[in-house]
């Protein structure tokens, strides 16, 4: 299965509201215990779930994730904020592509981003906003500690959203972690 987060996010809902939301979901699924992936944004509520649900992981895969924010993740959510801001929408998709992916990589997907900005454009950026917001305020750091289970922390060196240190400082926390 791949979960994501709810339609209609209420304002202020977290990452430990989203993780609770996956639970439900595994609930609803008949899912007593999984092997949960989670990138980025995924990557934060999947820490929830092993933090606050630990008897319902198996395996835990963080990719490209951070347990708290940093300056580059704030700088970036604050950047993409002002965009939308100025309901600039495709301007948002370029930098978070820049950000994603380097050189030959971005230029590829460019185009794709900026057809994507034309089809896709939200209504309203309501939804976008309470993600961002709730990354922004994500802190699991003082936490990563009691997660046990089986662990690997996946982290991308030329990252420009998170940067590669947000790995590290995972991989340091959970005990036996790759």
């Amino acid at each position: 299965y791949v979960l994501s987060r709810r339609r209609n996010l209420p304002f202020g809902f977290t990452t430990i509201d989203m993780a609770d939301d996956v639970v439900k979901s595994m609930d609803e699924l008949g899912i007593d215990k999984a092997d949960v992936v989670g990138v980025s944004q995924g990557g934060m509520i999947a820490q929830y779930i092993a933090i606050n649900y630990p008897e319902r992981v198996n395996k835990l895969v963080l990719a490209i994730t951070s347990s708290r924010p940093n300056a580059l993740l704030t700088e970036s959510v604050d950047t993409w904020l002002k965009l939308l801001n100025d309901n600039d929408f495709t301007e948002m998709l370029v930098d978070n592509c820049k950000r994603s992916y380097n050189g030959k990589a971005c230029k590829k997907r460019l185009k794709v981003y900026k057809l994507l900005a034309f089809v896709a454009k939200p209504k309203d950026y309501e939804r976008f906003i309470i993600q961002a917001l709730s990354c922004k305020n994500h802190n699991a750091y003082d936490k990563l500690s009691t997660i046990k289970n089986e662990t690997l922390v996946i982290g991308a060196a030329l990252d420009g959203i998170l940067g590669v240190e947000a790995s590290y400082e995972i991989h340091n926390e959970i005990k036996e972690s790759k």
